[in-house]
């Protein structure tokens, strides 16, 4: 793809190693250019790419149409998930060129990971889980009667080491019925020893993300960077958990290249379904991770993703029984060998 617009800041900063909240990239055949403003002009001329030309300004939309009426080009692709409305009726008006829309394009270049962003990947995955473990600490010993918004609090402050490490999302601290909700919003409510408590969560490290998800159960002692077993004293959580942590270990085990999503997700979701917990396992098993949380490739029932050697993506099934309790264990993993790696 010669000619390309973009505006999604981890889809530029891929092209040409710098973005920031306000810019626009344009991929001209062999011409590079980033339009930003006065505030990012010096970090901008820092970082960029050699042999992009940096224009600052305070109209991004005109700049880029001024460089596209002097160029000769006829066509341009662009991401309509980039622009809002006003910014693409205001760039394409006038313009004798043809603004081709392909979705996600930069997300589809950006499957297959390289060597090196691996490793960017699989510290930031090392970094979050020494967060886990400090966390881990802390409920042992000073979690008792604490809320879960305070938690999720002390999770984040753990996770990104005090500040050090932008987060990769806002973590997730779930005890109990609120653990049925996936993506559960921290509450009031306060934490026993006794409760089942679910932790999300993960940093960037140099952009990149890591993504990790634990249930803790009530012996804290028996976690370990080596294992995922658990121990509930409520018999039906123990159930729950062993199902899930079946159906998460058989996928990481099963998954190999040249399979389609779907199969990924099919191993571990038909483990749950035969377990009577179908029904209950509401979303899909996993998504690609990168400079973006959420990447391509879906690992899910619908996708058509073929699994190929350097793709990352996650693999967390879960069960959520509304009222009561949600389960979910969740790695990074990479395609390395014709087999998945957990990172």
């Amino acid at each position: 793809m010669k000619n390309f617009l973009l505006q999604n800041e981890n889809a530029i900063y891929y092209e040409c190693g710098y973005s920031c909240d306000n810019c626009i990239y344009l991929s001209l055949g062999s011409e590079r250019f980033f339009i930003t403003d006065a505030r990012y002009e010096i970090d901008a001329g820092n970082h960029l790419k050699k042999g992009c030309e940096l224009f600052v300004t305070n109209d991004l939309v005109a700049k880029c149409r001024k460089i596209l009426q002097k160029s000769n080009i006829k066509k341009i692709n662009f991401d309509p998930n980039d622009f809002s409305l006003s910014s693409y009726l205001n760039l394409t008006k006038k313009l004798n060129i043809k603004f081709i829309k392909t979705p996600n394009f930069s997300k589809l270049k950006r499957i297959i990971k390289s060597d090196d962003e691996i490793k960017l990947i699989k510290k930031a995955m090392t970094l979050g889980r020494s967060g886990f473990e400090k966390f881990q600490d802390y409920l042992q010993n000073d979690a008792q009667g604490k809320s879960e918004k305070y938690l999720a609090y002390m999770a984040q402050t753990f996770l990104s080491n005090y500040g050090k490490y932008d987060l990769s999302f806002e973590a997730i601290i779930a005890i109990n019925e609120n653990a049925a909700k996936p993506h559960a919003v921290p509450t009031s409510k306060k934490y026993d020893r006794k409760d089942l408590l679910l932790f999300d969560g993960g940093i960037k490290y140099k952009r990149y993300c890591s993504d990790r998800t634990v249930t803790f159960g009530n012996d804290l002692s028996v976690v370990s960077n080596t294992q995922r077993t658990q121990k509930f004293k409520n018999k039906k959580q123990q159930k729950v958990y062993d199902i899930v942590l079946k159906a998460q270990e058989t996928t990481i085990k099963t998954a190999r290249v040249g399979m389609k999503a779907s199969q990924i997700d099919k191993i571990g979701r038909d483990i749950i379904t035969k377990a009577g917990y179908g029904k209950y396992f509401v979303h899909s098993t996993g998504h690609g991770v990168g400079l973006d949380i959420h990447e391509y490739p879906n690992i899910s029932s619908k996708s058509d993703f073929i699994i190929e050697e350097n793709m990352v993506y996650t693999i967390e099934p879960g069960i959520y029984l509304q009222g009561e309790f949600g389960v979910r264990i969740e790695d990074t993993v990479v395609m390395r060998s014709k087999k998945a790696e957990i990172l």
